[in-house]
């Protein structure tokens, strides 16, 4: 059994039925991209597996550490190991970057930890990711710029140690610098800590940073086409979606 199993989801928004039965397995050390056009329903598969209130699903299972996880709640998917860096990461003036980490980490444990241990930790990934320690006493997100917002998404994880991330297309209006931040920093967590991830994106330029082992096609709620390597990518390139969508049947 995958670390993560998504097994027939179907999940509507109010009356609009959005994923028509989803079926994806990711594994820890995995790196996955799920590409598709505008409106195929990735952001809605993103939000539903880390519990969105307004996502319902009606048919199917999310299965995580050999656990059904489809009604628990967002706080237990995160404690369990899931992880979801936005598209449009908040701000939160008055609460540094620092002391939003330790909190994070905090709800994740039944005992809190210490400051020496949390500022060991913190340092650590503050090295891993060639991040400026005074990077950590800003307000979160108050004020950052798209790439900053993004480095701090991936410090996040770095100390959150998650085994399996969903990235929600988090390369979305990133400049070049930007991109290559996340890439950089999903790729060193990646091999250092075994991070399973999901990248969610209809750009084809991050996975050019990022390498993955799997790519998969999403159109109109279902992912209709998988392959390994970078072959479907490069298809991509070349063709566009009108293709694929002819071959599988589903219309425009």
């Amino acid at each position: 059994m995958a670390d993560l199993e998504i097994r027939d989801l179907h999940v509507r928004i109010e009356d609009m039925e959005i994923l028509k039965g989803v079926d994806l397995s990711i594994n820890r050390g995995e790196i996955h991209a799920l590409m598709g056009p505008n409106g195929s329903g990735k952001s809605t598969l993103a939000n539903t597996l880390l519990g969105h209130p307004g996502y319902e699903v009606t048919q199917g299972a999310i299965i995580f550490a050999g656990e059904d996880i489809t009604e628990a709640e967002p706080h237990e998917r995160a404690k369990a190991g899931l992880f979801l860096a936005f598209q449009y990461p908040v701000s939160i003036p008055g609460v540094s970057v620092a002391n939003f980490l330790r909190m994070a980490i905090n709800a994740k444990r039944d005992e809190p930890i210490g400051v020496k241990e949390f500022r060991e930790h913190l340092k650590s990934a503050v090295e891993l990711l060639d991040v400026d320690r005074s990077f950590t006493s800003r307000a979160l997100n108050d004020g950052f710029s798209g790439g900053e917002k993004k480095r701090a998404e991936i410090l996040q994880m770095a100390m959150l140690e998650p085994q399996v991330a969903i990235l929600d297309e988090t390369d979305s209006g990133l400049d070049i610098d930007a991109l290559r931040t996340v890439a950089e920093g999903v790729s060193r967590l990646h091999a250092e800590q075994g991070l399973g991830a999901l990248i969610i994106t209809h750009y084809q330029r991050i996975l050019h940073y990022i390498q993955p082992h799997f790519v998969h096609i999403m159109l109109e709620g279902r992912i209709v086409l998988s392959d390994d390597g970078p072959a479907l990518v490069e298809r991509l390139e070349r063709e566009g979606y009108d293709q694929i969508r002819k071959e599988h049947g589903v219309l425009a």
